[in-house]
């Protein structure tokens, strides 16, 4: 994770939801205190997450293809109908990253989970926690097959740095311990954004803190969701939406205070402060709470989305 010299670093995670962003940030804040250039690329949620926490950063236009996800609780018919788009649009962000390294002289790219962003010329480091997709179980056969298909993408790239550690100790399980390691990859120990300085006290105390995340419909499906469970309660709930992209204003539904976002030292003083968390599963979100060692924590795993059940399960499991 350490350069020798002055580099001109591409650091490009994927927007699916705010977690593949949030876990770049400890990095680009790395690379930037040690002087390197940091050249940053994202779209919607994760773009506005990284511009207001690194608004002095450059960034680059490297749109990404943006799935659609169902309402059902499968995504596998929406995914595959949208497979063939994205392999074409994945050719042309190919295209597009030649560019970008000749126009802004850029000698290391750092893909978080973007398959296409590597680059024969410059270093190229693809970040996963998910080296073996789980699949559904009426397809789980199908798991070595689609890790084989992963593992060619991952030795295009010259490192892959897995976020999590390689003992028994680990969060990920299956998903970068199933199978043998890509000659290239490594463990890198867990990466959040979390703890940073912070001189913020809640001028407020609440019981529960909503964590709301992912991608769309369902990040609004848990919105309301818990909107509807906690408006009519007695005690104090905030929930944090997500929605970097959106005015800062603090909102009223009942018991329930809404924030838009809100910055990362304020948000660790309310992780730390509050009894009860509800959140999803996501890889990056779990890795914020071990770290900060939060234990209360109710899990919902986003529907159809098979890795954050899988963790959901290991997470409690490690608990015991």
């Amino acid at each position: 994770m350490h350069f020798d010299k002055n580099e001109r670093i591409l650091i490009a995670p994927l927007n699916w939801g705010l977690g593949h962003a949030s876990r770049c940030i400890p990095l680009i804040r790395k690379y930037h205190e040690e002087g390197h250039s940091v050249f940053l690329a994202a779209n919607g949620e994760a773009f506005h997450l990284l511009s207001s926490t690194f608004p002095h950063l450059s960034f680059v236009d490297l749109p990404e293809w943006t799935i659609r996800y169902s309402r059902s609780s499968s995504q596998i018919v929406a995914m595959l109908w949208q497979f063939p788009f994205y392999v074409v649009h994945a050719v042309w962000e190919h295209r597009r990253l030649k560019k970008i390294i000749r126009q802004h002289d850029i000698t290391v790219v750092i893909s978080d989970n973007r398959f296409s962003l590597w680059n024969r010329r410059v270093k190229s480091i693809y970040i996963t926690h998910q080296l073996m997709i789980k699949m559904p179980p009426a397809m789980a056969f199908l798991e070595y097959w689609v890790w084989k298909m992963h593992r060619r993408i991952i030795l295009k790239y010259d490192e892959c740095w897995i976020p999590d550690t390689p003992g028994d100790d680990n969060l990920s399980g299956d998903l970068s311990h199933q199978y043998v390691l890509p000659s290239n990859a490594r463990f890198i120990g867990w990466l959040s954004r979390f703890p940073v300085p912070s001189s913020f006290q809640p001028s407020k105390h609440y019981q529960w803190l909503c964590l709301v995340s992912g991608p769309e419909p369902w990040r609004t499906l848990f919105e309301q969701a818990l909107i509807k469970r906690f408006s009519k309660g007695k005690e104090p709930v905030l929930l944090i939406r997500g929605k970097p992209s959106a005015n800062g204003a603090l909102d009223h539904v009942g018991a329930v205070d809404l924030l838009p976002h809100c910055p990362d030292d304020v948000l660790q003083q309310y992780i730390l402060d509050t009894p009860f968390i509800i959140c999803r599963s996501g890889y990056s979100t779990l890795m914020d709470l071990t770290i900060l060692g939060k234990e209360n924590v109710e899990l919902v795993p986003t529907p159809g989305q098979t890795e954050q059940h899988y963790l959901l399960k290991r997470y409690y499991a490690r608990q015991k």
